[in-house]
């Protein structure tokens, strides 16, 4: 069960807000439709409720707000808008990596799969999708966790007929099952077809709270619409008529020259239209919507006949004494007036400015002086007596909710990695470069042994290597927010220390297996081109490898990083560039000045503060591993990770702050 109250988005410079006070219900068990035009709150009022946006109100599902759920995504599957998923993912590959985000098997993918009837389509790409297919992928992630309440922002936008109802019919299954659907659209006829309950939303305001059969009585009924120059001679002779003849019929003033009329048929209009010489343009049946998003309308009787109106009737019978017509003419008003609800409708959150009555303070006695004219008091609800000058409480602020950390981070990764052929592609692409670059640079001469195996031009800032590593890197985060597939419903990727460790340790990974692949093929080219000479191992190799590592897997950690901090793959390679341009001139002029004093002897020192003794020679591995920290490459390396990283973590704490 799904229970808002007081739900109200904060003001929006000089316009007001899109959702106002808006209090509702959705049972278990049953489909709950958000209905409204275009910029009714619909989109708002979800948003609000999953604490996606800042405002007002508080929403308990099954009694709990969503920040006190443990694991959200298991209790509300949401669906807001398209999938934005990578266009060149598969969608069985898109479900498995939400799968390790959500912490939920992998073979759950194929079951929803065939829940929503895609497993035909599991190897396609998500950029090949039609837009039902897309809907259809869009539930699938929604039902992933096996959620109790779904929460559909439109669902049904842009499907055929009878894509609409398929999902009808699940969002049905999933009812019968004891779970909570709460769906948006702005179609009345679908809300009445799909739904069990049917909220109503105008300008940000609940209009209306009713039944779905009680809706369709009072809001979809059959009606002749007329457009004519002479609407307002046509209502009344109808009017007139219908009174006439003791019938009850209704004739709404729309938009312009049209006209509504309940209760009478084309022909019966016709003819009238005919013995007055009123000139008719258009004269068909229809099954209309009565509520908001309509146009102002009027009766035609009060208009020609001037009689007097009960207050808010807004659309009058004509010529009938049944009592029925006075039940459907108040249902009709509950519909069209913003502080009307249905008696069904549960309980809304009070408002501050509008005080009620306690039932046991008496009504005091009317004025005969006074000339305020008398309106009907409503009887209060025992459930919401309040003393006079008791005030009801605002609703409790709104707090925009951390988007979660993927359950498994690490597996995660590795599927998003792995789901598409970025990867692959540039990894290759580095390999032919490198292949190229080392064969010019052997025949060109004049390159250390070290340099033509890693294939690095004195004239390049990097080698291919390095710059493929940190594209690899900017890439993690870079295809997160481009596409937020473990967000969508923020935009956004959750800053945490999980997500980004794992993506360290597989963009280093990564990075390990391709500085290996650049030596190994650029030695294999240069043996098959050259001969062995120009493929032996160097003499030096151990500090030579230990800086490779080190730049290749540096430089990927700071694409990875940048990317995180700014947003943007392009923003994370500039960084990764910039290192080798700006950071490592500077670290080079303040190595380069006068020096009184060396860290020579610096592994035996170490040894005598630990008292420990270094295995297997493990002295030469730390006494490399400073010559690479200690050369402007390296330390310039290690100056902008330790500064990415500080900002990393500064924006995940102010983000959490906030």
């Amino acid at each position: 069960m799904i229970q808002a109250f007081g739900l109200t988005s904060n003001p929006r410079k000089d316009l007001p807000p899109a959702v106002d006070d808006v209090s509702f219900e959705a049972r278990a068990g049953h489909v709950t439709a958000l209905l409204g035009a275009a910029g009714a709150g619909k989109t708002t009022a979800l948003r609000l409720m999953l604490e996606l946006q800042q405002g007002r109100g508080i929403t308990y599902f099954r009694g709990r707000p969503l920040h006190r759920i443990a694991h959200p995504s298991r209790e509300v599957g949401v669906l807001l808008g398209d999938v934005p998923g990578h266009p060149s993912r598969s969608v069985r590959g898109h479900l498995r990596m939400l799968c390790a985000a959500a912490g939920v098997p992998g073979r759950r993918a194929d079951e929803v799969l065939e829940v929503v009837g895609l497993v035909s389509l599991r190897d396609e790409r998500l950029g090949t999708l039609s837009r039902g297919m897309d809907r259809r992928l869009g539930l699938a992630c929604a039902l992933l966790s096996d959620p109790h309440t779904l929460v559909l922002d439109d669902p049904a936008d842009g499907l055929s007929t009878r894509e609409a109802h398929w999902l009808h019919g699940m969002l049905r299954a999933h009812t019968e099952q004891g779970g909570t659907v709460l769906l948006t659209t702005t179609d009345p006829k679908e809300a009445a077809r799909a739904a069990d309950r049917v909220v109503t939303l105008e300008q940000g305001r609940l209009v209306a709270d009713q039944e779905a059969t009680e809706f369709a009585r009072t809001r979809l009924r059959p009606r002749v619409a007329v457009r004519t120059p002479y609407a307002a001679r046509l209502a009344a002779l109808l009017a007139k008529e219908a009174r006439t003849a003791q019938r009850s019929v209704e004739v709404v003033r729309e938009a312009g020259n049209r006209l509504s009329v309940y209760g009478s048929t084309c022909a019966d209009v016709g003819e009238t239209a005919f013995r007055h010489s009123i000139l008719v343009h258009q004269l068909a049946d229809e099954i209309g919507d009565m509520g908001p998003g309509a146009a102002t309308s009027e009766s035609a009787e009060v208009d020609a006949l001037r009689e007097p109106a009960a207050p808010g009737a807004e659309r009058l019978r004509s010529g009938s004494d049944d009592p029925r017509d006075a039940q459907v003419a108040q249902d009709t008003s509950t519909v069209n007036h913003p502080q009307a609800h249905h008696p069904d409708e549960p309980p809304a959150f009070p408002l501050a400015e509008t005080p009620l009555l306690n039932p046991s303070t008496p009504t005091p006695a009317p004025n005969p002086t006074s000339t305020t004219p008398l309106t009907p008091t409503p009887t209060p609800r025992p459930t919401r007596a309040r003393t006079l000058d008791a005030l009801a409480p605002l609703p409790p602020p709104i707090s925009v909710r951390p988007a979660p950390s993927p359950l498994r981070p690490l597996r995660y990764e590795i599927r998003r990695a792995a789901g598409i052929g970025t990867g692959f592609l540039t990894a290759a692409a580095v390999l032919v470069v490198s292949a190229l670059t080392a064969v010019l640079l052997a025949r060109i001469g004049h390159t250390p042994q070290s340099r033509l195996l890693a294939a690095w031009p004195r004239e390049l800032p990097l080698p291919p290597a390095a710059l493929g590593a940190g594209l690899l890197g900017a890439l993690a985060f870079g295809d997160e927010f481009r596409h937020p597939a473990l967000a969508a419903d923020r935009g956004t990727v959750p800053r945490r220390l999980g997500l980004l460790a794992a993506k360290l340790l597989v963009a280093a990974a990564t990075a390990l297996m391709l500085a290996f692949l650049t030596v190994g093929c650029d030695a294999e080219v240069l043996y098959l081109v050259y001969g062995r000479e120009l493929a032996q191992v160097p003499a030096d190799w151990l500090p030579l490898s230990a800086s490779w590592i080190g730049l290749v897997v540096g430089c990927s950690w700071a694409g990875v990083l940048a990317a995180g901090v700014f947003r943007s793959t392009t923003a994370g390679l500039a960084a990764v560039v910039a290192v080798p341009v700006l950071v490592v001139p500077l670290v080079h002029k303040a190595l380069a000045g006068p020096s009184v004093r060396m860290a020579a002897g610096l592994p035996l020192r170490l040894r005598e503060v630990l008292l420990l003794q270094w295995p297997f020679g493990g002295e030469r591995y730390l006494s490399a591993m400073a010559r690479v920290v200690g050369q402007p490459v390296g330390g310039a390396l290690t100056l902008s990770l330790t500064a990415l990283l500080c900002a990393y973590l500064l924006t995940t704490l102010r983000s959490r702050v906030r």
